[in-house]
């Protein structure tokens, strides 16, 4: 195998100088933008001192809100690289018609569209929903921590350096131009012969195992670690949700990995599972990705349909209405969640039976998404509805994923999607329900369980400016693509020759101007917010007068949670320990036994991270060094018996006392 390859080979792989984009200038103006901005960073962190803190409480931390924390803000970050590759696509697509050809050649179009595609699927919407299950659910369950700390910690730390290696690619070599799920013939050998479509696999394959572990690790919390009297039917619809998405991450994403296998084998040993010579068939590839791609779309709804649920309740002040008909629809959402992956390729000769039955199951699966709309407005008739800005967020997302749903249920007959679907009119579809229905719902979760992770709000003003210009911004930038859609302008273009076409194209753009304003928006809550915490502080630990089992503890809660175990004795439990004047002990407390925290989920990350790369660029020994280095740390972790410690009694009753007169002051 090594034969044939120079020193230069054998050292550095398939990297020359040359994969530099070095002659790119948007490259360019983005490396240093970047460069300015992680020195400043930097700087900051390095003239406060909050290196130490942030090793010691953060980085290495297995607590499950610090780690649902982390995962927010790793959103947060990513979102503002996606939302740039928007920005380039909306642009370029309101400039190139006729003879002007914009500023973004194709190969670099490509790419940006791919990558954006990719971002905001696999490391904006996943990692926001992942982090609001970490923290909500052990607090809503009345458990300590999640089932396995240390776990949660690798999952985070994989799902970062996955998102790295995205980012590494946009300065060294390039991104895959394959679209954001690889399809075959595109993302073969034969088409896609340089690094883009590794550095898509390895990224996916190393976040995926990050996603797949805090999968398992939740729904064993939920099955194992609730309280005692909570049953099934008591936990919160949060946490309903939390299960289904989890049961759905575990039985799905191992689909992706297997997939990603396969077209690695192809473009890296030669096999032909998807080409279209030697027994392979293309076909294979667009059936698995989809039998995991249909499921991973209700993996991001469903935690934000649990939000939604939590928000409203809390909002109207009442009982959410129809609790066991809203656990029904999320069960029968998360099985149908299998049986609707085909209609992503109507077009491509699966025949009329086959067609049928898929459109039909597709219309079945609006019906539990329906109910649960009519749930969230027969809870809002006759309450006490308090238009704060979590309230505000659930009134926009009903009416955008209405019409989000209709749509799908219009592509949903395969003689309309035959006309539609390479069009335009699928890219609203989608956004519609992905801006409206997933990124609404974690903004209006982080919004929600801001002040109880914080122990203060988030600045009301700046929170409806941020929802204004999102809201506004999202149908300005998509209502055109639905118009361009049915006019039947392809989707994927770079650049198009009718100019009467481009007034649509410019009012899109103008759109993702808008929601600029709404991403400039939030960021600027969020520094209002913290400049002006002590105003915004809220000890009571009921901030929004929630209804949950989480607003029994502090905000922020301790390390441990609960010093006592609650008793569930209702599915309302918040509300049932009021009226049964729940207070907190001061006596009878026991010490609390804590995991320690570890670096051992950042370093095997990072390994992987290293791993990942040296696959991508064929360092054959760094890809054997690093693969032994990961088996290594992963067993010497084992052997590391002594990493958890005890808070002791004495120090539990004195927190506790402290904190119930500072209840009873507020």
């Amino acid at each position: 195998m090594f034969a044939n390859l120079d020193l230069q080979q054998l050292l550095v792989g398939r990297f020359t100088i040359e994969q530099i984009p070095y002659h790119e200038p948007i490259l360019q103006a983005t490396f240093a933008g970047v460069a300015v901005v992680g020195l400043t960073v930097l700087g900051v962190i390095t003239y406060y001192r909050f290196w130490g803190p942030m090793w010691r409480d953060w980085i290495t931390s297995i607590d499950h809100k610090k780690i649902g924390i982390m995962y927010c803000i790793f959103a947060g970050i990513m979102l503002l690289r996606g939302f740039a590759d928007a920005i380039l696509m909306r642009s370029q697509q309101a400039v190139a018609f006729g003879d002007q050809q914009g500023f973004l050649p194709p190969h670099h179009y490509d790419q940006i569209f791919t990558a954006h595609g990719m971002i905001m699927i696999f490391f904006v919407a996943m990692p926001f929903v992942t982090g609001l299950m970490n923290f909500a659910v052990p607090l809503q369950i009345g458990a300590r921590d999640v089932a396995f700390p240390f776990l949660n910690n690798f999952s985070f730390w994989m799902t970062v350096a996955g998102g790295l290696l995205v980012m590494v690619s946009l300065f060294v070599g390039e991104f895959s131009r394959a679209t954001w799920l690889a399809y075959p013939p595109l993302s073969g050998a034969a088409m896609s012969p340089g690094v883009g479509v590794d550095y898509y696999i390895w990224a996916l394959q190393i976040a995926g195992i990050g996603t797949l572990l805090s999968g398992i690790n939740l729904v064993a919390t939920i099955v194992k670690m609730r309280a005692p009297g909570m049953t099934m039917m008591k936990l919160p619809i949060f946490v309903w949700s939390a299960l289904c998405t989890n049961i759905l991450i575990v039985a799905a994403f191992p689909i992706l990995t297997a997939v990603l296998a396969m077209l690695s084998l192809d473009r890296y040993v030669g096999t032909h599972f998807f080409t279209n010579d030697l027994g392979g068939n293309a076909m294979l590839y667009f059936n698995l990705i989809w039998i995991w791609g249909h499921p991973e779309v209700y993996i991001l709804i469903l935690p934000a349909f649990g939000v939604f649920s939590e928000i409203t309740s809390t909002f109207c002040g009442k009982r959410l209405f129809g609790y066991t008909s809203m656990v029904y629809a999320l069960v029968v959402i998360t099985i149908l969640a299998y049986l609707v992956w085909l209609h992503h390729f109507f077009t491509m000769g699966s025949g009329a039976d086959v067609n049928s039955f898929f459109g039909i199951t597709t219309m079945i699966i609006s019906i539990p998404t329906g109910a649960k709309i009519f749930n969230w407005m027969f809870t809002m008739y006759r309450g006490r509805i308090r238009f704060e800005v979590p309230m505000m967020w659930v009134v926009a997302f009903i009416v955008t994923f209405v019409i989000g749903g209709m749509t799908g249920v219009l592509l949903a007959v395969p003689p309309a999607d035959f006309v539609l679907h390479n069009s335009l009119f699928l890219i609203a579809h989608f956004h519609n329900v992905i801006i409206g229905g997933v990124l609404f719902g974690m903004f209006a979760g982080v919004t929600f369980w801001f002040p109880k992770a914080f122990g203060f709000k988030l600045d009301e003003f700046w929170g409806k400016m941020a929802l204004g210009f999102w809201v506004t911004g999202f149908y300005v930038a998509f209502m055109p693509l639905y118009v361009l859609g049915l006019m039947g302008v392809t989707r994927r273009m770079q650049h198009f020759d009718d100019p009467s076409l481009q007034i649509w194209f410019v009012i899109a753009a103008i759109g993702a101007a808008l929601i600029a304003c709404g991403i400039a928006s939030q960021i600027v809550m969020f520094v209002v917010s913290i400049r002006n915490r002590d105003k915004l502080r809220d000890l009571s630990g009921d901030p929004w007068g929630g209804r949950t089992l989480e607003w029994s503890t502090s905000s922020p809660p301790p390390d441990y949670n609960f010093a006592f175990t609650p008793v569930v004795h209702d599915s309302d439990a918040w509300w049932d320990m009021k009226n049964r004047g729940f207070d907190r002990p001061l006596k009878g407390y026991k010490p609390i036994h804590m995991p320690k925290n570890t670096a051992a989920g950042a370093i095997l990350a990072a390994l992987n991270l290293i791993f990942g790369l040296a696959m991508v660029w064929y360092v054959w020994w760094l890809a054997i060094l690093s693969f032994v280095a990961i088996f290594v740390v992963a067993i010497a972790h084992t052997f590391n018996y002594n990493r958890d410690y005890y808070i002791p009694a004495d120090v539990v009753s004195r927190t506790e006392g402290q904190r119930t007169r500072e209840l009873e002051m507020a």
